[in-house]
């Protein structure tokens, strides 16, 4: 699937570089002039993401080591404009990941075999961006912004309705999660379409994980709260 979208966005911006020729040149010819006056318009975006954890502990001892993997983003975009510079933004879209927990032998009262110190939290999330987009002054074909907000995410791979908990090997995260995000990009007017690439971070706002049966898990016990930490590289086309 990665491959697939990294060829779809390699096609896409071949065949933008054609079209934008002269858009960084001293006197560009003006694309799609009138296109942000519109009062909403809509797009798609195709991109890839980092997802994280971090952990507090109820006491001092050696942090589990969260071993991250790139994941894939695909979804939509309604612009409403509030006011010249100013819109808002409703992104839903689909985020894959993947985290892996590695945690450490002294967590356990026994040594502990490999399978047991590793955790997966596999996520298929639906993410429920709501964000205001500030725009920069337009020079030539590119306009600069920057993004925040809030947003809330639905763990389609939670493991939440388990019974089962990490005694079974079963990691459990909570359905829901709500977060905030701030980030950056550009819009790159050519002369068919924008092309919009952007940067976000995304900072979970309230503990996500389900604790274990036992008080005394190695695997949940000490574990004050546990957060989500992403970023995301996103690639919009209006």
């Amino acid at each position: 699937m990665k491959k697939i979208i990294a060829l779809l966005l390699f096609a896409l911006i071949i065949k933008g570089h054609a079209q934008t020729k002269g858009i960084f040149s001293k006197d560009p010819i003006i694309n799609l002039e009138n296109f942000q006056k519109q009062k909403i318009y809509f797009g798609f975006y195709l991109g890839f993401n980092s997802y994280d954890f971090k952990i507090d502990y109820k006491t001092v001892s050696k942090d589990i080591l969260i071993k991250k993997s790139t994941g894939f983003n695909v979804g939509l975009v309604a612009d409403l404009k509030l006011q010249e510079y100013v819109s808002l933004r409703f992104e839903p879209g689909l985020y894959y990941t993947l985290r892996v927990l590695n945690y450490p032998s002294n967590y356990f009262q026994t040594e502990p075999t490999s399978s047991q110190k590793i955790r997966e939290a596999n996520s298929t999330n639906i993410h429920f961006p709501l964000l205001l987009k500030f725009s920069s002054l337009r020079t030539g074909n590119v306009r600069p912004y920057l993004l925040g907000g809030v947003s809330a995410t639905l763990n389609l791979s939670s493991n939440s309705k388990s019974k089962e908990d990490n005694l079974e090997n079963r990691f459990r995260l909570k359905p829901w999660t709500t977060n905030y995000e701030l980030g950056l990009g550009i819009d790159i007017f050519s002369e068919y379409f924008i092309f919009s690439p952007s940067i976000r971070g995304v900072f979970g706002i309230n503990d996500e994980l389900i604790r274990d049966k036992d008080p005394n898990s190695p695997w949940t016990g000490n574990i004050e709260s546990l957060k989500t930490r992403a970023v995301f590289i996103n690639f919009t086309f209006h």
